[in-house]
């Protein structure tokens, strides 16, 4: 079986030197410059609520582009299709969240009045569901309409930001760590090679995502990125500034870094999962490596916004766990699966993509792998002194 390319365009756009694409996972940890709003509680009026088992006639749900299967030849999204034969709900399936702080930031003033925003599900990144959640902008889901629940790996099981996972069920993962062309740069295996190796200068790049490079620089120190103090974080900060200082990193990218090192203008990056699957696709002697100090793991979660039909939200949440239907998603997506025994059923499609490390990781690589504070993520504090390194 020939496993459907679902970013090779985008990538190849990138190589040939086209604008920042945006796309699930690329954009997906980025720290965006949203302030903090106090606290509060949001519920709207006619919402369903825990106890309505009523499925509504349709289901609308904000996701970010290519995040779900597609039939290549129909354009129909077979998941979708098969979730409405099996419960009459149709699925109006919006591709709008763009940038996390973009899609808050149409939404917030409906969400701060208890307003409904439209949706019944949407999908944002571990630090941004965390502001939802803190901010009551997200209903309670219906675990009792959620069984398949029990197939959620352990490892996203209790994030800080929603420890029971009573707001938030994780939709796709990535993890975050070195990109390499070990032609040109030798073998990587740590972040201060990144940062100091004098072989290297000119020929790397860092994140503009805030999670991804601190994390990863954190780490290098023996900082936990799920919780550090402003000491460390002030330390970090310093090896990057020094490394800019130097012009050992020549940029800060977004997703552009993928076309950067297919074409070798860079040797070795900050790099997601999803993207040097993609990249090793046209070039199988790219390496990912998980930085001997640690790597960073972020995930993408589905969540329901203020007045959204908690039933028929938490309907379709079960329906992606089950793990038949989890692969077929990932057989597309190719980042991280969520779902326990989805890499078995994964198996039956294609026997590469259930053994590929950076889609269905094992305990042993998972456990090489922090979350970043998802409060530290959304500080402004803290956001401006790395943008004040990055020069955004």
């Amino acid at each position: 079986m020939t496993r459907p390319i679902t970013r090779r365009d985008l990538l190849e756009r990138a190589a040939l030197g086209g604008a920042a694409l945006t796309i699930p996972g690329f954009l997906a940890a980025c720290g965006g410059s949203g302030g903090i709003e106090g606290s509060g509680s949001a519920t709207a009026t006619g919402a369903a609520g825990p106890t309505d088992t009523t499925l509504a006639q349709t289901l609308r749900m904000s996701n970010w582009p290519l995040y779900i299967d597609i039939d290549e030849k129909t354009k129909k999204r077979p998941t979708l299709d098969q979730f409405t034969s099996d419960t009459g709900v149709k699925v109006d399936y919006i591709e709008d969240v763009n940038d996390n702080d973009e899609w808050f930031g149409k939404n917030r003033a409906a969400l701060s009045q208890g307003k409904a925003v439209d949706r019944d599900i949407t999908v944002l990144t571990d630090w941004m569901a965390g502001r939802m959640v803190r901010l009551g902008y997200v209903e309670k889901l219906n675990k009792d309409a959620i069984p398949n629940m029990a197939n959620l790996v352990e490892t996203l099981a209790s994030p800080s930001f929603d420890p029971n996972r009573e707001y938030t069920l994780p939709w796709q993962s990535g993890m975050t760590g070195i990109g390499y062309d070990p032609n040109k740069a030798g073998e990587i295996t740590s972040i201060q090679q990144l940062l100091e190796d004098p072989k290297l200068k000119g020929k790397v790049t860092f994140l503009t995502e805030m999670p991804d490079s601190m994390g990863l620089t954190l780490q290098l120190d023996g900082a936990d990125p799920s919780k550090f103090t402003q000491a460390q974080f002030d330390k970090a900060i310093g090896r990057l500034q020094k490394a800019v200082d130097s012009g050992q990193i020549r940029q800060f990218t977004g997703n552009d870094y993928s076309g950067m090192l297919a074409k070798g203008d860079i040797w070795a990056c900050v790099a997601w999962s999803g993207d040097m699957v993609q990249l090793q696709l046209d070039n199988p002697t790219l390496k990912f490596a998980i930085p001997e100090s640690g790597g960073m793991i972020w995930t993408d979660n589905m969540m329901i916004p203020t007045g959204g039909d908690v039933f028929t939200a938490s309907t379709f949440m079960n329906y992606v766990y089950d793990p038949k239907v989890a692969a077929q998603i990932e057989a597309y997506v190719n980042y991280i699966c969520p779902v326990k025994g989805a890499k078995e059923e994964a198996a039956k499609l294609d026997a590469e993509l259930a053994a590929n490390q950076l889609i269905f990781p094992d305990d042993a690589t998972l456990a090489k792998v922090k979350i970043f504070d998802a409060k530290a993520a959304d500080d402004p504090k803290y956001k401006e002194q790395f943008q004040a390194v990055v020069g955004a």
